[in-house]
């Protein structure tokens, strides 16, 4: 499988499982506009809030959720924002 890449051609394969708020400000910087996704908040699940899927688009991210057999109804997706 190839690696998926941002459009400024880093890794972005290797944000998930990561949680988003334990970014360092260069990290922030780097990965701003790639959009993520971040399991729904509800009180019966209580999420890590790690990142699930990463990618250009939020239809990207859906698609990676799908491999993995991940409900895509059960995440919301954002573009990680410049600090």
């Amino acid at each position: 499988m190839p690696k998926r890449k941002s459009p400024d051609g880093l890794d972005i394969k290797l944000l998930v499982g990561k949680p988003v708020d334990g970014f360092t400000l260069a990290d922030q910087w780097r990965y701003a506009g790639v959009w993520v996704a971040l399991e729904l908040y509800t009180p019966q699940t209580l999420p890590m809030r790690l990142i699930a899927a990463a990618g250009a688009s939020a239809g990207e991210c859906i698609a990676q959720l799908r491999k993995q057999g991940l409900d895509p109804e059960r995440f919301e997706y954002r573009p990680l924002a410049q600090p």
